[in-house]
């Protein structure tokens, strides 16, 4: 597979160990194209300033820059206003804002928070946190083995005490897909908000807020292409509207004595002090990249790569892929019972860098009874041969440990 994609980005220029870098580790952060290095270095050479303070030029030029890259996330989602995108550090920033400031709002004593088995530790101790604060209770949605919620379990557990819904997109772990735009409905049946961690989700697949109908959806720029220390809480006006600033600072207020503080509307309210100016101009830059080579076309690539791993993977003795129902480009498996972090040792000496561990998501290695898995996961820039010179060096570990 000839992918012409890779050559937009310099770090496969590197060696590793001798070889030739294998990247299977997208699932954590995704490298970065020319497009977007250039776009920030741009930002920092030619237009770099603080935002909606300045007035002069330069600063007219970096507030410019800033507010259309909100504009090209809110349309990149299709979100109804430009207003509903806040900018965060990332998903976990997100869920943070939301768990407290929607949560202090809305969630108290006996309160339930639903959540499910697979979730990311930042999708689970933020609401225990509020939780704990609040007296709340977490009520954690069950699965089947081969990695799909329960939902009837799901609905068993909605009712009058629930007071929001919080759930991946797209299990980090997995590459399970989850039923989101049902759990929403189902959600909405009881009038409760949910809020869905895309985290996973925006480099792989469409995403339409306003056709999903979710009440908050949030992500991070580094998995999808952009930089890191950014990130984007998409949330109904009328709800943002509703709830208290997770911070308090500069950029945030109309009009400030010792007494009262009258915030700023929406998106300020929820954007103290400076923000990471560039990094928003390297995530709009991300999605540019994104939208050039076309969802529909990354969706494609990546489902033939994934296939091509599965295919092979289940060619290797003594493995088993844990979940049998992925469906994007995350693998999760275990080999013979050999150490994840001695097959990802192995694998490095060979230029692939791949993940080992629990991956945040520890709840659900007690799910399987396991401490660990080897995790593969892929991006647009993959190709076949990436994955025929994993799967040889896999299965060199596969033989040292069975001699």
């Amino acid at each position: 597979m000839n992918n012409v994609w890779k050559k937009h980005f310099p770090i496969f220029d590197e060696i590793i160990n001798n070889k030739r870098l294998v990247y299977l580790d997208n699932a954590s952060t995704t490298q970065k194209p020319i497009h977007v290095l250039s776009m920030m270095d741009n930002f920092y050479t030619k237009k770099n300033a603080n935002i909606h303070r300045g007035l002069y030029y330069l600063s007219e030029q970096a507030t410019n820059a800033y507010e259309n890259a909100r504009k090209n996330i809110a349309k990149f989602i299709n979100a109804k206003f430009d207003h509903e995108i806040i900018f965060v550090r990332g998903a976990t920033e997100a869920i943070n804002l939301i768990a407290s400031s929607y949560g202090h709002l809305k969630i108290k004593q006996d309160d339930e928070i639903i959540i499910s088995t697979m979730e990311h530790h930042s999708n689970i101790i933020p609401w225990q946190l509020i939780a704990m604060q609040t007296g709340a209770k977490i009520k954690v949605i069950d699965m089947y083995d081969n990695g799909n919620l329960n939902i009837t379990h799901f609905e068993n557990l909605l009712n009058n005490k629930t007071k929001i819904v919080a759930i991946t997109h797209v299990s980090n772990t997995l590459g399970i897909i989850n039923p989101i735009k049902q759990i929403i409905d189902k959600a909405h049946a009881y009038n409760i908000p949910v809020m869905i961690d895309g985290a996973q989700a925006v480099a792989h697949l469409n995403v339409d807020v306003q056709d999903l109908d979710c009440d908050f959806y949030v992500f991070s720029s580094h998995k999808m292409y952009g930089p890191t220390g950014i990130g984007i809480v998409y949330g109904k006006e009328n709800i943002l509207d509703s709830m208290l600033p997770y911070q308090g600072g500069g950029g945030m207020i109309k009009r400030v004595t010792f007494n009262h503080t009258e915030y700023a509307d929406l998106p300020q309210k929820f954007e103290a002090g400076t923000p990471d100016i560039c990094g928003a101009v390297g995530l709009s830059a991300a999605i540019d990249f994104i939208n050039i080579i076309g969802m529909p076309s990354i969706i494609n690539h990546e489902n033939i790569l994934y296939q091509y791993m599965v295919e092979k993977l289940n060619d290797i003795d003594n493995i088993k892929i844990i979940g049998d129902n992925t469906k994007i480009g995350i693998i999760s498996f275990i080999l013979n019972n050999v150490h994840p972090h001695d097959i990802a040792t192995i694998l490095d000496a060979h230029g692939i860098a791949i993940r080992a561990g629990h991956h945040c998501t520890m709840p659900l290695m007690t799910f399987y009874k396991i401490t660990g898995t080897t995790r593969i996961s892929i991006g647009l820039y993959n190709t076949i041969e990436d994955i025929d010179i994993f799967i040889s060096a896999l299965n060199k570990v596969n033989e040292i440990f069975t001699k």
